[in-house]
């Protein structure tokens, strides 16, 4: 007997509740009834994580040409010019919104954003000083002040513990798909509901959790770029996974990120023994883009069997150290590092996921009335690798893009009045939680071994077998059993794998993010790597 599934209804379904989606939230409350949906605490997407800043224009010294050049030479050929140049343009209208907003940016004299001058940093691939800041804890800052802002808001819903399932779909009157909804799991109460909407936003950020290691919170499962697929989007360059050069090592760090801006203000990459190795790779040494520093930690890894390289500022004064970058310094002194005189063991790990599901300018997928914002999405910003601080940027120009869509097309967009139940009548409660457990940890370490950053053929079809093999166990799991967070995650942490290993057998060529053994060269006439369902 199917079982009758509890049903909620809003105007606008946004699924994450970083950056991207609270941008959304805020932007369309004035004019529609708004739910925010998040697996766990609001906090626990990547945002509330993000270190560094936001990549904006506003020196006399700097200029949109010129950000935008540094973003094509970081994207190595693969970057949209047209989308480069849109959404630098409006770097600054998205800082001014948020200084409006009341995020605390850190400014040259200590004074209130809104009227000093807001202090600006650099980082890798940047030619100018264009990072705004709120000191080493820029996530924090906005995802604070946006949370506040959405709970003022007698227009939006915060729902915690929800995790998304499903999209529901049903035919237009010219035959084509629409988003009408999701089905969500209500932890809680271990039941699968029915949210029924005019609109849904996937804003749940990138799938780096495949990976053995990451800077990610656990909640970086694919989920949307999963959800987007089975309803039948495209996704775009799902092998350009970016790898963070610098992620503290340590055993009970628990994946915590040394942010770009360190280097920016003068640390030095070392080895063991004290030598720098970045001159040896390329001639922007500390600065260049992530790919190449990443691949250079690599390659010195394996060269000398060592477990880690080391990042140095104890050069810089004490306390300008511990002025710009008071959590990082907080946070290894809980290690025993004291980064004012010890240096920092650092590896890389999995931090962003460059590919993602097709939208166009406005951030609408394939499937009318759904959208996809930061890093769910695929625009064509980042090319072949991300250059460091576009990605809060892109969130904020493309929330403001879906917004004045959404606005545009409300009035002609009717709500169902009901949809489909959940069907939980032919599962049962799993007495086997371990092939849970067990999947995911081969998983990850399979992404890892083969298909990290050094690839080649024989590694991406061993990961292709494998992995095939994987999705086949977890999809007979998940047909017969009650769904959980973990399974649902676990579901789409292996579509997503399987997506990013047949995204990388198809590129015959080595190009950022994406280095393979096989074919250490370019190919002249790049094209992105679209998978249709």
């Amino acid at each position: 007997m199917t079982q009758v599934s509890p049903q909620k209804h809003f105007d606008i379904l946004i699924i994450g509740s970083g950056a991207a989606g609270l941008t959304l939230a805020l932007r369309t409350a004035d004019f529609a009834r708004v739910a925010v949906l998040s697996k766990g605490e609001l906090s626990q997407g990547a945002t509330f994580y993000a270190q560094g800043g936001i990549a904006a224009v506003l020196d006399d010294e700097d200029s949109v040409d010129a950000h935008v050049s540094d973003t094509l030479t970081a994207g190595v050929g693969l970057c949209h010019p047209d989308v480069v140049e849109r959404i630098v343009e409006h770097s600054a209208e998205s800082v001014s919104w948020l200084v409006d907003q009341g995020v605390p940016f850190t400014t040259i004299d200590g004074s209130d954003p809104r009227t000093g001058s807001l202090h600006l940093t650099k980082e890798g691939g940047h030619s100018h000083r264009r990072i705004i800041h709120a000191t080493d804890a820029t996530g924090k800052a906005v995802f604070e002040t946006l949370k506040a802002r959405a709970l003022a808001h007698s227009n939006i819903e915060l729902l915690e513990g929800y995790t998304a399932v499903d999209l529901i779909t049903q035919p237009t009157a010219e035959g084509a798909d629409r988003c009408v909804g999701a089905y969500v799991l209500n932890q809680a109460t271990e039941a699968v509901e029915v949210i029924r909407c005019k609109f849904v936003a996937l804003a749940t950020g990138g799938a780096s959790k495949a990976y053995l290691y990451t800077s990610n919170p656990d909640g970086a499962s694919g989920d949307g770029i999963a959800m987007a697929w089975r309803a039948g989007c495209s996704v775009a360059n799902m092998e350009f996974n970016q790898f963070h050069p610098t992620c503290l090592y340590h055993p009970h760090a628990k994946s915590f990120l040394i942010t770009e801006a360190l280097r920016g203000e003068g640390g030095t990459l070392e080895l063991p023994d004290g030598t720098r190795f970045m001159p040896q790779f390329d001639e922007r040494e500390e600065l260049a883009p992530r790919d190449i520093v990443a691949r250079a930690i690599d390659h010195e890894m394996k060269r000398l069997g060592c477990d880690c390289v080391y990042l140095n500022i104890t050069h810089k004064p004490a306390a300008f150290v511990r002025e710009h970058f008071p959590t990082i310094a907080e946070r290894c002194l809980e290690f025993g590092i004291d980064i004012t005189k010890d240096r920092i063991p650092v590896v890389p790990a999995a931090h962003y996921t460059c590919g993602g599901v097709v939208v166009n300018e406005r951030g609408m997928t394939d499937l009318t009335n759904l959208y996809a914002i930061g890093e769910t999405s695929f625009t064509g910003l980042h090319g072949a690798n991300r250059m460091a601080s576009n990605s809060l940027l892109e969130c904020f120009v493309v929330a403001f893009a879906a917004a004045d869509d959404i606005a545009a097309r409300f009035d002609r967009t009717t709500l169902e009045s009901a949809l489909p139940a959940w069907d939980a009548s032919r599962v049962v409660d799993s007495d086997d939680e371990i092939l849970v457990s067990h999947n995911w940890d081969e998983l990850r370490r399979c992404m890892w071994d083969f298909v990290g950053i050094v690839r080649n053929d024989e590694r991406l079809q061993r990961a292709r077998r494998r992995i095939d093999l994987l999705q086949e166990e977890i999809i007979d799991y998940y047909q017969r059993h009650r769904v959980t967070n973990d399974l649902l995650e676990l579901r789409n942490l292996v579509l997503v794998s399987s997506l990013i290993i047949d995204s990388a057998l198809q590129r015959k060529e080595s190009r950022g993010l994406h280095f393979t053994l096989d074919y250490p060269e370019m190919v002249t006439e790049p094209t992105d790597t679209l998978l249709r369902p």
